[in-house]
């Protein structure tokens, strides 16, 4: 994933664009970038946060900036935002998604005379791709349009030009954009907790293909909804920020909810504390534990200040230390007890394994048991950077060894009622080391998340998409 965060003041927009920017840090490790419209120029910063927060990286920087106008981006993977001059003005672009064809879309902009900057492992940058490509159009609308029309992923882009911003949500709805107001000030983010606090209320979520143009006059729609829903389900499971809402659904409800679902499945077994792993599981836990009456304690604690997310780096070495380091046992809690553990999932398994799984045994557990809020994952992501390959899924590897090969028709794994089903969550269970293992089923998490099931993207469970090949 990558968060992006748009401002548009009557005054002076850079404070705003500071601390919405940061609210979205949660959603990128590799990359922050702001971009500010001062006159008739765009000033522009972009660090390499890998190692350090945002905040650190752009206090100073900010305060140099000024203008009305202002864009910034958490980025997992390309630097930006982008600068490009083009033949209808110069602007700067930023973008939350993942595009999989860059690939082919570069070699067709080469046949037209087009160059690209090399980055530093020698591939383009995506974002670069998506200004080249916009340049083509007759003015900023065309060329976004333009985008939607060649572009085989996910792309929903904030563009900062002398008109103001305009802000366009991809076309089938994966990645969220909501409008947010002050007065006659604007805002537009990835996610909504970046309001609350800088004074900002929901005026609106933008609908899939949409187009508006934010500015000092105002809030304008540019183009109405064009494609069709299919937002990320992950983003209430895992990714969002637990004071976020997505198409004005709560992503903390829905968690109590998941784990309130889990708690109903689990009346034989009997446990002294149920658990969450930080950051993302203890809302689930939450719901388990009001569902369950069984005390919600802390037997792993997230060391905040140092470690985000385990999940996001590019590089499982990263990721593995990143595990290793943020959780920190309380031996108190843990010895001697029968723990449930709410999980928001299961991707790799490697992490729970050694990390989590591992510390409880370590410190004295009676029991474990795993409680992840979603279905094992099937397919790795083709919308948002998460899951690289298919080979790395828990479940896969779970299949693989019990098949003795990769298979094409996994249909029998995917559903909940077949002995190999059960087989699978069996190998998986042996694998983590834990008392015993049960997933959400993915028509609890729908009925959890509260959408129309045809409203949302379910791709990494059962590799269903509707919008497949962005053919509408």
């Amino acid at each position: 994933m990558s968060g992006v965060f748009g401002a548009v003041s009557q005054k002076d927009c850079t404070e705003d664009l500071f601390y919405g920017v940061d609210y979205q840090t949660h959603l990128g490790t590799e990359y922050g970038g702001i971009a500010v419209l001062s006159g008739k120029r765009i000033y522009r910063q972009i660090h390499d946060i890998s190692q350090s927060q945002f905040k650190s990286k752009f206090y100073e920087d900010y305060k140099k900036f000024e203008g009305k106008y202002g864009i910034g981006v958490i980025s997992d993977s390309d630097a930006q935002p982008m600068f490009l001059n083009a033949k209808f003005g110069s602007f700067a672009i930023c973008m939350a998604g993942l595009i999989e064809n860059t690939s082919e879309l570069i070699k067709d902009l080469h046949k037209r005379g087009l160059s690209f900057s090399e980055t530093e492992d020698g591939s383009a940058n995506s974002v670069e791709v998506v200004a080249k490509l916009i340049s083509e159009g007759d003015d900023f609308v065309s060329g976004i349009e333009h985008v939607f029309d060649k572009i085989i992923g996910s792309c929903s882009l904030l563009l900062l030009c002398k008109d103001g911003i305009y802000a366009a949500r991809d076309r089938f709805g994966y990645t969220a954009l909501v409008i947010g107001k002050r007065g006659r000030d604007y805002a537009v983010a990835s996610e909504t907790c970046a309001f609350p606090n800088t004074g900002f209320t929901v005026e609106k979520f933008l609908m899939p293909g949409e187009i508006v143009l934010m500015n000092e006059n105002g809030l304008k729609q540019i183009r109405g909804k064009r494609g069709i829903n299919q937002i990320c389900s992950f983003l209430w499971i895992y990714t969002g920020f637990p004071a976020s809402t997505y198409e004005n659904v709560s992503v903390e409800a829905v968690r109590e909810r998941c784990g309130a679902t889990l708690a109903k499945h689990d009346k034989d077994i009997q446990v002294d504390v149920v658990s969450g792993v930080p950051d993302s599981g203890v809302a689930h836990a939450i719901g388990y534990s009001m569902e369950s009456k069984k005390p919600y304690r802390r037997p792993l604690v997230k060391y905040t200040p140092g470690y985000g997310r385990s999940y996001t780096p590019p590089v499982q070495e990263i990721r593995d230390r990143v595990a290793r380091m943020k959780l920190i046992p309380v031996k108190d809690i843990i010895d001697g007890n029968r723990i449930v553990v709410c999980e928001d999932s299961i991707v790799r398994g490697t992490q729970l394994k050694n990390f989590t799984v591992q510390k409880l045994w370590d410190n004295g557990a009676k029991e474990i048991h795993v409680r992840p809020a979603c279905p094992p994952l099937m397919f790795p992501c083709k919308f948002c950077l998460s899951t690289r390959s298919t080979g790395e899924l828990a479940a896969r590897k779970a299949i693989r060894d019990i098949e003795g090969k990769d298979i094409e028709d996994i249909s029998e794994y995917t559903d909940p009622t077949t002995a190999k089903y059960k087989k699978m969550v069996k190998w998986i269970e042996k694998d983590i080391d834990v008392t015993t293992l049960r997933y959400q089923t993915l028509e609890d998490m729908i009925k959890a998340i509260g959408l129309p099931r045809e409203t949302l993207c379910t791709y990494c469970w059962n590799g269903e998409c509707l919008a497949k090949n962005n053919i509408i």
